[in-house]
């Protein structure tokens, strides 16, 4: 049993757990890019390793009350036999290497436009509260506004989302969490994560099921995957109903720009380089941004200063 196969599979489950998505996008280009195995055993193992983790993370979700079970029910009931469909798809048809590429190279700039997205829209909640506090802008709710369900776009989003993972492993995560920041910008991100988990589950089920039949299993690799991203995708469950969502939206941002990139075939070095600078020069450029509308440099401090206003 391959190690490094063993340690990147805890890695991507903890990025699983964590922010929702990356087990596709980020997995099956590492097997295929950095293990030499072959596409479609990649795609195959990687869906049937995924049955077995997502419940890990599901669970803690579930057990926290982070799930929105109306969207989950959507969800599964469009996008579980668009997912079985689309392993039949690529058996009996076969989608060619030029179909493959499309697909990737769409969804990974799908990716990108959304984790930009995220960025902005959390530097325009920062300036909200800026505004708020100054005297400048209404007052911010209280309360979050209840999410009311949107049934045909988000069945669309299944049915979509569904062929997407039987035909590449990628979307499960990947596009149903993008479409559901689109769709229900209200959703906590706690709860963003947990839905998005939770509706992955049968999905993956589903097209495990079918590439199991139809597909190429190699079980060198797939066990490798479930025994070392299982405890990931749990710890990362764990961190993600802990951690505040400013936190998780940063880090599903971080996932989402370098599962884009090496789905529209970066470098690693490019990616690497990428990834330095979102968590170094991110992290110093959020800092500033913060200071400059009159919020401390870090998150803590902000809780800290308010902390001693109470007690004063």
């Amino acid at each position: 049993m391959d190690p490094a196969l063993l340690a990147v599979a805890f890695g991507i489950g903890i990025v699983v757990g964590l922010t929702g998505m990356g087990g596709g996008a980020l997995m099956t280009p590492v097997l295929v890019l950095f293990f030499n195995i072959p596409p479609l055993t990649a795609v195959s193992s990687d869906v049937v390793a995924s049955a077995a983790m997502k419940p890990a993370g599901s669970w803690v979700h579930w057990r926290n009350g982070t799930v929105n079970w109306t969207l989950v029910k959507l969800l599964v009931g469009s996008s579980v036999p668009a997912a079985f469909l689309g392993v039949l798809i690529a058996h009996w048809i076969g989608p060619g290497p030029e179909v493959q590429s499309f697909v990737k190279h769409a969804l990974g700039y799908v990716l990108m436009v959304a984790s930009a997205g995220l960025l902005a829209r959390a530097y325009l909640r920062l300036r909200e509260r800026a505004q708020s506090r100054d005297g400048k802008g209404s007052p911010l709710p209280k309360e979050r506004p209840d999410v009311i369900a949107r049934p045909i776009p988000t069945i669309i989003v299944g049915v979509v989302g569904g062929l997407m993972v039987g035909l590449t492993s990628v979307g499960s995560g990947s596009l149903i969490i993008v479409a559901l920041m689109a769709l229900y910008p209200t959703l906590k991100a706690s709860q963003l994560v947990g839905t998005d988990l939770v509706q992955a589950v049968p999905l993956v089920f589903a097209a495990a099921i079918a590439h199991l039949i139809f597909g190429d299993v190699d079980w060198s690799v797939t066990w490798p995957i479930i025994i070392g991203s299982i405890p990931g995708a749990y710890i990362g469950a764990q961190l993600s109903s802990r951690v505040s969502g400013g936190i998780v939206r940063r880090a599903l941002a971080i996932v989402l720009m370098v599962a884009g990139l090496k789905l529209v075939g970066a470098s690693n070095t490019l990616t690497l380089a990428a990834l330095g600078v979102a968590l170094i020069g991110g992290t110093l450029a959020w800092g500033l941004i913060r200071r400059s509308l009159g919020f401390s440099f870090f998150i803590h401090q902000d809780k800290h200063r308010t902390d001693r206003t109470k007690e004063g």
